[in-house]
């Protein structure tokens, strides 16, 4: 009886490991953040900080420089050479057909996720008015690999 159920949990537990590999790639996290004018979006490295001074810059508008999104994501068994970080935003001075688009190059860890940063800066920002939706999109050349995107997208 006991061998049986040491069975069936190292069975659970294998086929549990396989499902987790067959995810290769992942957008955990966007955080977008508006920048001051001296290209900062926290005055203190306090997460409560930083909130407040993000709400501040929202209504503040002419104390903003650029957006920056901060983008968790991960990549496991793929030709790390070939990554890319794509974000797409609409925006309210944009057409919606056409949204703007940023691109990185990123590099890959085998076990871990990373953090990469895309900025919309100089003209861009000016033109763009405020973000509508975004999307944020990992690709290995050609092929999407992982999204996440907000909920009006």
């Amino acid at each position: 009886m006991v061998h049986c159920r040491t069975f069936f949990l190292l069975l659970l537990f294998f086929s549990a490991s396989n499902c987790s590999e067959a995810a290769t790639a992942k957008v955990i996290k966007v955080l977008p953040h508006y920048l001051d004018l001296e290209g900062r979006h926290s005055i203190s490295p306090s997460l409560y900080d930083r909130d407040a001074y993000q709400a501040y810059l929202r209504t503040h508008p002419a104390e903003r420089s650029a957006l920056r999104f901060d983008i968790q994501w991960k990549a496991k068994t793929v030709d790390a050479s070939k990554l890319t970080l794509r974000m797409e935003l609409r925006t309210s001075k944009g057409a919606i057909a056409k949204p703007l688009v940023l691109e990185r190059a990123v590099k890959s860890s085998r076990w871990f996720s990373r953090w990469s940063a895309l900025t919309v800066v100089g003209q861009d920002y000016e033109q763009m008015g405020d973000v509508v939706a975004w999307r944020a999109t990992l690709w290995n050349g050609e092929q999407q690999l992982a999204e996440q995107k907000s909920f009006l997208w």
